[in-house]
């Protein structure tokens, strides 16, 4: 299923703070008021560029056509820097071999934001007055997309006016050591589930030490080190949204499928036993998912939703579940219920 040649715009463009790295990005107009006053933006992770999106976003534009939806807001997909066809961040030093981290991320977010708003207002109707204006954002997020629209929300106080969080990255864990150590002091093997040995425990430690570890490099050069400092707790500051009052962003939280994700951690490159995973890793995740749901209000706040069938990359494996709860989202914003 693909949107009709002149309905997506395919682009680079040149942020005004890094004018010679251009990064590649795609926008589709919106239509009616929300169009004029929000933006929806799709946040990568780190593993999957923004062609990733690009399926839920049709089931999106194919869900909007069928309920004859006439307000609708723009949508943003983009490749960070680093990212897919998107230039190297000139942050990371004149030869590239340095790092930068999330809140570098956020701030380039901001003016990508700042700049795409001008320019697609102006190409669309400069009359309304809005087109230098900043739009409200719903973030829809996969891994650390999450991370970074959490963040940008924080930042930003009354900003994010919804977020979708897809399987969030775990921001205040190195994942390791969500694994009992078995070399610690104490450690009491009686911990482990009827299948697995203390060998199998220090192999899933090190697996996931040497892929997910927050010192492991990644393509796009993001240092991930000082994300647990940043967002230490799951829950909390609580995130503050556009309304008046102090009144919270809309949230839904969904995480991943245990039974997938354990049989995917089973194979590959990590290979560690479905056991494992779902005694430690998935209950763990399960916790904190439970903790994004409380950043904000109780009546403000869904999940978390289990994606059946679906593992860490909810957007790629069921494309059509993303759409149905973006649309979802987007009407609680439209309604305000």
């Amino acid at each position: 299923m693909a949107l009709a040649p002149d309905a997506a715009r395919w682009d680079s463009i040149r942020l005004p703070h890094k004018p010679h790295s251009p990064l590649s990005y795609r926008h589709v107009p919106g239509q009616g008021r929300l169009s004029t006053s929000h933006l929806l933006v799709f946040l990568n992770g780190i593993v999957l560029t923004q062609a990733a999106w690009y399926e839920a976003v049709d089931f999106l534009q194919l869900r909007w056509a069928e309920s004859h939806s006439s307000n609708r807001p723009s949508l943003l997909t983009y490749d960070r820097y680093g990212q897919a066809q998107s230039a190297r961040d000139p942050a990371d030093g004149p030869h590239g071999s340095g790092t930068h981290d999330i809140r570098e991320v956020v701030r380039d977010l901001r003016v990508l934001v700042q700049e795409v708003w001008k320019l697609k207002q102006h190409e669309g109707d400069a009359s309304t007055g809005n087109e230098t204006a900043l739009p409200k954002l719903i973030f829809v997020s996969n891994s650390i997309g999450c991370v970074i629209g959490r963040l940008y929300a924080e930042t930003y106080p009354g900003a994010v006016d919804a977020l979708l969080f897809l399987d969030s990255n775990m921001a205040n864990s190195d994942l390791v050591s969500v694994f009992p150590d078995p070399d610690a002091e104490g450690f009491d093997p009686a911990v482990l589930p009827g299948d697995a040995t203390v060998e199998d425990l220090r192999h899933a430690r090190a697996a996931y030490r040497a892929v997910f570890h927050p010192s492991v490099p990644n393509p796009e050069h993001l240092d991930r080190l000082n994300i647990a400092e940043l967002l230490p707790y799951s829950d909390r500051p609580a995130l503050q949204g556009p309304q008046k009052g102090r009144r919270g962003p809309w949230i839904t939280v969904v995480g991943h499928d245990w039974e997938t994700f354990a049989e995917e951690g089973s194979r590959g490159s990590l290979k560690v036993r479905k056991s494992l995973t779902n005694a430690f890793m998935n209950p763990a995740w399960t916790r904190y998912n439970e903790g994004l749901v409380r950043l904000t209000d109780e009546d403000k706040a869904r999940g978390p939703i289990i994606a059946r069938g679906c593992g860490h990359f909810i957007q790629r494996d069921d494309p059509a579940f993303v759409a149905e709860l973006t649309e979802h989202l987007v009407k609680r914003v439209e309604t305000g219920f």
